[in-house]
């Protein structure tokens, strides 16, 4: 692709997902999909116009906009935020990975499409979009009820879990030989993991020296080098770049830089995430999605039955009457950002090619159903009231019926709860989770 091509091809990139994102607002989809969407429609496996013929043009673009997604996602991740849930925050979230990965996992040997394969798909279906769930808790004006502060404990421990399973399945995937090379590699990962766990344990302050000035300009191009140079190194030594970017986003989180480097990432963040999303559209094939409708329709459906599950086992642990049971259960459905990072891997270790399509229709089914199931949380509260209250004594009011699908604010104690600062990113939006909750005030 010639220089001219190239910013003809990216300008309209950004131009067309910028299009599709509008639309969608207007009937209160997420971006994420309209992004996929915008390059399935323009790229070269669809009639018509062709904006970009070969979707690698794209390739460094997308590394880096999946970089960036991930090194936010680390300076908006607090290790407070987990410590002040305890030991039942722990349980919440071990209870939603157990049953929804458990099921991704089962889902996968069903499918028979080998075991690493599976071991992707466990992922795929066992963590939630901590994207489209916290624009949805701001659209539907649950920001500041009691169990947001549960749902975005949740996604924190999802997230912990992720990176994690990330560094465990790398080597699995690339195609280890043997134990010893699975054990070896996967010893590198993880060696390089605490290394830069130790770094934001107890070097911040040196970092935070470091990285230091008062000029914008310097700042951004010091922790812009700092993410993508160590997303590389953690590409050699075996783990996914995006976990070295996230690990780079914890450690300067910490520094007194941290709230300027939140606020001078975010239009990077926006504008090369939105080309990762449009550039995995345009490797899929419409036609490769109908040949895997019918495994799409079966995990969309167990995602929404195993996290109903989930939501409800959860609520009784934290003694939550029938309207915040089903918001906790409905809301933590829709799949996104993190289902595309093991797509992105599995494409690059060569696995088997129905599952890109897979998880392109899949993340498109349930980021369109997420919103959907969520805003009809009260129907699920009344299923509830009608079987006779199958939760216990509650420390949270029962409310009116329709009331968990809107903005109603009664709270556990009559007082609104605040958000935990960084507790998870609202992709696509300029202002923090915290200042959403004042704004819904």
């Amino acid at each position: 692709m010639g220089h001219a091509d190239t910013l003809l091809a990216m300008g309209g990139a950004f131009v067309a997902a910028a299009f599709f994102a509008r639309l969608g607002g207007r009937i209160g989809l997420p971006t994420i999909p309209l992004f996929m969407l915008a390059g399935i429609l323009l790229g070269p496996h669809t009639p018509g116009f062709v904006l970009v013929e070969d979707a690698h043009d794209f390739e460094m673009l997308s590394a880096l906009g999946l970089v960036l997604l991930l090194f936010y996602l680390g300076l908006e991740f607090h290790l407070d935020d987990l410590k002040s849930g305890g030991k039942r925050l722990l349980t919440a979230g071990g209870v939603y990975l157990l049953l929804n990965v458990g099921a991704g996992l089962g889902f996968g040997f069903v499918l028979g499409w080998g075991v690493r394969e599976a071991l992707v798909l466990a992922g795929v279906l066992g963590i939630s979009s901590s994207a489209i769930v916290t624009k949805i808790l701001i659209d539907l004006g649950r920001i500041g009820r009691p169990e947001t502060r549960l749902i975005l404990g949740v996604i924190v421990v999802e997230d912990i879990f992720l990176a994690l399973y990330l560094a465990a399945l790398q080597p699995v995937v690339s195609g280890a030989h043997g134990v010893a090379d699975t054990a070896l590699q996967a010893g590198k990962a993880f060696g390089f993991l605490l290394v830069l766990a130790a770094a934001a344990r107890y070097g911040t302050r040196l970092v935070g020296r470091l990285i230091a000035t008062r000029d914008d300009e310097l700042l951004v191009i010091s922790f812009l080098g700092a993410a993508v140079l160590v997303a590389g190194v953690s590409e050699v030594l075996g783990v996914a770049d995006a976990i070295g970017a996230f690990m780079v986003g914890l450690i300067l989180a910490g520094t007194p830089s941290g709230p300027r480097i939140r606020e001078l990432v975010h239009p990077l963040r926006d504008a090369f995430a939105a080309i990762f999303f449009f550039a995995f559209g345009l490797a899929i094939d419409p036609g490769d999605l109908a040949s895997v409708a019918g495994p799409v329709a079966a995990a969309a459906a167990l995602t929404v039955v195993m996290n109903i599950i989930a939501g409800l086992c959860v609520a009784r642990v934290y003694h939550y009457g029938s309207e915040p049971a089903a918001e906790i259960a409905t809301t933590l459905v829709a799949r996104g950002e993190f289902a595309l990072i093991l797509a992105a891997m599995a494409a690059g270790a060569g696995l088997d090619a129905r599952l890109a399509p897979f998880i392109a229709g899949y993340v498109l089914v349930l980021a369109v159903l997420g919103p959907v199931v969520a805003g009809r949380a009260h129907v699920l509260a009344g299923a509830l009231r009608a079987a006779g209250r199958l939760l216990p004594g509650t420390t949270a009011p029962v409310e009116a019926p329709g009331d968990g699908a809107g903005g109603g604010q009664t709270e556990a104690d009559g007082r609104r709860v605040p958000v935990p600062a960084g507790s998870s990113p609202s992709y696509g939006s300029s202002a923090s989770s915290s200042e959403h909750a004042e704004a819904e005030r």
